[in-house]
This record gives C-alpha cells, structure tokens and sequence, in this order.
C-alpha cells in the first residue's frame, strides 16, 4: 500500500501525519483547528484516502503556524507515500460546486512545487480561522510534495462554501492524479523518465 507516516517537531507545533493513498477516506484529527479539520475531512472522504493528523501548536498566539506546518507534514508524506510515480495518472482535476459557489482544482505530480492560488473570499474570517491560512496550507503543501497546483473558485458568495469547493475539488483532483493508470504497467507519466 502507498502510504507514510511523518512527524514534524518545531519550536512552535508538533505534528504527526498518516496518509494511505489507497485508503477508503476515513480520518482522524486533533488539532485544535476545528475548520481546518472539516476541510482536511473533505480531503479524506472526496480523495478516498485515509488521513490521520495530530498536532499541539502554538494556538495562543494564533493558528498561522499550525495550519502552515500541517501542509508541511501532509505534503512529506505525501511524497513518501507516493514513491517512484511509476504507472500513476500523474494530473488531476475536478471541478465542485457547493449551492452558489464553484472551484476548480487541477494538479500535476511533477516533482516541482508550484502554487497558483486565486481565492477571493467573501470574508476574511470563517467563524474564528482566517481565510489567508489556506494558502499557507498549500504552499506548504506543494514545497514538499513537489506538486504543481492551480486552485480557482470561480464564483461563491459564502465564503464557507467556497472553501469548502476548493477542499472538495483538491480530494478529487489527487485522487484522480494518484490513481494507477492500467494501460502504462510500470512506465514513468514522463518522456523525461523521471518525476
């Protein structure tokens, strides 16, 4: 099975991921970031895999740390878990629509962080969680694992709807990119011949 554990331990949070690709979207968390747990939720269940995320952070002074080296720590054992890319789909995309609002994600397992992230939220806050610590979840994500990711909701007026599209649709996409391609056996998605 593609999966991993990873621990990261810092000054300022303690995290430890578990992350099986070919899970059935369950998941589990306990990070004191109540919302971002619910996006991470849609992860799991629309991605079909199994996420299990622990982590103590520096929550007093805010969740800016947390929600950062969580993408951190996802995005490590995403790489670990993924290994050589050999058969996989290599991109993925989705398009989820929640009542008014819609995202479209589209990622490429290519082995070189990028983040195009294009998200005008309604608000600046959902309940207590700013809304600027999404891309400090994904940039942290793509640096580590080494994925090129355009995020776009294209419409919404809650701002809970569009985060939630975005999330939704970043399931979808990964799960689409990490499948296993029966018609390419063991060959590497690249004429370079490595990702």
């Amino acid at each position: 099975m593609r999966s991993a554990q990873v621990s990261r331990d810092t000054l300022e949070t303690r995290i430890s991921v578990s992350l099986n690709l070919d899970g059935t979207g369950r998941s589990a968390f306990n990070t004191g970031v109540p919302f971002l747990e619910h996006m991470l939720d849609q992860v799991a269940r629309h991605g079909m895999v199994d996420l299990d995320i622990q982590a103590k952070g520096d929550l007093h002074i805010d969740a800016h740390h947390t929600a950062e080296d969580l993408g951190i720590t996802l995005g490590q054992a995403f790489a670990r878990a993924i290994g050589d890319k050999k058969g996989i789909r290599r991109y993925g995309h989705a398009y989820v629509p929640l009542d008014e609002a819609l995202s479209r994600v589209v990622m490429d397992l290519s082995g070189r962080p990028g983040l195009e992230f294009h998200v005008d939220f309604t608000r600046a806050r959902i309940g207590d969680f700013d809304v600027d610590l999404f891309r400090e979840f994904f940039q942290g994500f793509v640096n580590h694992a080494g994925v090129t990711l355009h995020v776009d909701c294209l419409r919404g007026v809650n701002a809970h709807h569009q985060a939630e599209t975005v999330f939704k649709a970043f399931g979808r996409a990964l799960r689409m990119a990490v499948e296993v391609d029966p018609r390419l056996g063991d060959a590497m998605p690249s004429t370079k011949g490595t990702l």
